[in-house]
């Protein structure tokens, strides 16, 4: 199991996400409504202003304050270094 940080501590399971997008479309934006209304939502941003969304296979959507390609990069060097 590989494990990404997504700022401030939390964790998240590499093999579970399905995609990694910044939030400012409007798609996204509902997207993200529609998961706090239904609770789903994970806000993993402490109160700073989100710069990324996580969506997992569950169906959960994280908000996180960490940048789209600062993460991915997370998930790519963790992938590099599992097959090694």
């Amino acid at each position: 199991m590989q494990l990404i940080n997504i700022g401030f501590g939390n964790i998240v399971s590499a093999e579970r996400i399905i995609s990694i997008v910044s939030p400012e479309s409007a798609p996204i934006k509902r997207i993200i409504q529609e998961a706090k209304d239904s609770k789903t939502a994970i806000d993993a941003t402490y109160g700073r202003r989100t710069r990324s969304v996580l969506i997992m296979d569950s169906g959960h959507i994280i908000l996180s304050a960490i940048q789209p390609e600062t993460i991915a990069g997370r998930v790519d060097n963790e992938v590099q270094d599992t097959e090694i």
